[in-house]
C-alpha cells in the first residue's frame, strides 16, 4: 500500500510503501487526529517505522502502488 504524508512547514511529503491494510492506516491516522495518540506511527515494507507528530499532519493519502508500464507502445 502506498502512503503519502504531508507535513506542515515541510517542503516535501513522506512516501512509504506499507504492508499495512488501508483500514489499519485509517485507524492509525484517526487515532492521531482524534487526540488519543500524539504520534502517527506507520511501518514500511522493510519493517522500518515512520513517526510523525499528529499536530504536524497536513494530509495522508492512501492508495495502491502505481504500476510501471513495461515495454514499447504506440504513443
Amino acid at each position: 500500500m502506498e502512503v503519502k504524508i504531508g507535513v506542515q512547514n515541510a517542503p516535501r511529503e513522506i512516501n512509504i510503501e506499507s504492508a499495512q491494510s488501508p483500514e489499519e492506516i485509517e485507524k492509525a491516522v484517526a487515532a492521531a487526529l482524534g487526540g488519543t495518540e500524539k504520534l502517527l506511527v506507520l511501518s514500511d515494507e522493510h519493517g522500518r517505522k515512520v513517526l510523525v507528530p499528529a499536530e504536524r499532519l497536513a494530509y495522508v493519502e492512501i492508495g495502491e502502488p502505481s504500476k510501471h508500464k513495461v515495454g514499447f507502445g504506440a504513443l
